[in-house]
């Protein structure tokens, strides 16, 4: 038998708010959020595209309100900082904002209307209320972090907040809000044991404290950076980086025209740092700019919320929710666990499904109710959802978001044991 171990690189990215894809995806919310506050009941479908001196915001939206989508997105562009003498190009007080928007096609609407309309609805209700399209969904937790997430995203999600950070509060005030982020960690027998690169790409002012030559203003980023961003960000890590670590810091060199005006964007193109950082799979539903009665989001959120409750749990170390809907139809057409072969004492990839079965309510109604879905923008003053568009629509530790509750942990150690006893009986 081989004594060898086993080592393998793990690499995932994240962006910054002002990356051309996450300025759409915040604008898309930013309507989402502006109309739920004002009509709960409102379907949203809302798409939108940027490129240089121009936002399209098009898609499908039924409601009771008007919203100034205009100013909503040039509000959310002058937030993330694309404004004046740190415009690059691109200005949320002069771009252009053009508006195209039809009504929720009736088709789909007669499967799900009414799913929002009253609270604490009854259970019958509640299975009449079917999804609004078909689709398969993909919840993911593991022990490798506080908020069991993947380490890899956890880091880069943390390495473009903080990129942000020290440019809004003036620490590296030439940066500009456009900017990535990636973490590749070295693995061994399956644990995470060093982080072997660290890739940031900033945007920044054509001068960087006076200097104007590329080479000496690449050097003082890259000094800066690593200071001010990587040094503190790993900080708060047990992985952590060592002396054989590599670091590329605006590897390509100079990044000055960034944002809508080096590239354009579009909502929903980085589902892949919205969720896991490509450590599980993806449905391929993107959630910026949906109302909840889109399981792309909705279910996505809850499969989120039955793993980490089951590794919260301590059923396995490792845990992958599958979930799937036909349109117009309330249950999951399956439900499917993968524990990865970490599940604890024995137990079955098949007894864990069960228990996500006999715990968790997984009809759109039920998860809208339970997460109070269409209700949170009023409560959180009108920016829930825009929140969620950058550094990830999971894990997310620094607000209250109610799919990261440990809240059914002694449910499902319950459901466990009983189903677990019984099926060793048989």
């Amino acid at each position: 038998m081989s004594t060898q171990s086993q080592r393998y690189f793990f690499t995932s990215e994240s962006v910054t708010e002002g990356h051309p894809d996450k300025v759409c995806d915040q604008i898309s919310d930013a309507v989402l959020d502006a109309f739920l506050t004002k009509d709960p009941m409102a379907r949203v479908a809302c798409e939108t595209v940027v490129n240089t001196g121009l936002v399209l915001v098009t898609g499908e939206i039924t409601s009771k309100c008007y919203v100034d989508i205009p100013g909503v997105a040039r509000r959310v562009i002058q937030e993330i900082g694309y404004t004046g003498v740190d415009a690059g190009g691109f200005d949320g007080h002069t771009c252009g904002v053009l508006t195209s928007i039809d009504e929720q096609s009736v088709d789909i609407a007669g499967g799900v209307d009414n799913a929002v309309e009253r609270r604490n609805l009854s259970d019958d209700e509640i299975d009449k209320i079917g999804a609004g399209d078909q689709g398969i969904m993909f919840g993911f937790a593991c022990t490798e972090t506080k908020s069991l997430m993947p380490m890899a995203i956890d880091m880069a999600h943390e390495l473009t907040r903080q990129l942000a950070a020290v440019r809004k509060d003036g620490t590296l005030p030439y940066l500009r809000p456009d900017g990535k982020s990636q973490v590749t960690i070295e693995y061994t027998n399956g644990k995470a044991r060093r982080i072997d690169a660290v890739v940031i790409s900033t945007q920044h002012a054509p001068e960087v404290h006076g200097l104007t030559e590329d080479k000496p203003m690449q050097e003082r980023i890259f000094t800066d950076v690593k200071k001010h961003v990587i040094d503190v960000v790993f900080e708060q890590f047990d992985v952590k980086p060592d002396a054989d670590t590599k670091y590329f810091i605006n590897p390509s060199g100079r990044f000055v025209i960034g944002g809508p005006q080096g590239d354009s964007g579009l909502t929903g193109r980085k589902i892949i740092v919205d969720t896991y950082g490509g450590a599980a799979r993806h449905g391929g539903g993107a959630f910026s700019g949906k109302d909840p009665t889109k399981v792309d989001r909705s279910a996505a959120y809850a499969a989120r919320h039955v793993a980490k409750n089951l590794v919260g749990a301590g059923l396995a170390e490792r845990v992958e929710v599958q979930l799937s809907y036909a349109i117009g139809v309330a249950k999951p057409t399956s439900i499917m666990v993968d524990s990865f072969g970490t599940a604890k004492d024995g137990m079955s990839d098949d007894v864990l499904s069960q228990v996500v079965d006999k715990c968790f309510d997984l009809r759109p109604a039920a998860i809208i109710q339970r997460f109070e879905l269409t209700d949170l923008p009023a409560k959180r003053g009108g920016t829930f959802y825009q929140k969620l568009a950058s550094y990830g629509h999971i894990g997310r530790m620094d607000f209250d978001v109610p799919w990261e509750a440990l809240d059914m942990v002694d449910a499902c150690q319950a459901a466990a044991h009983s189903l677990h006893t019984a099926q060793a009986h048989v």
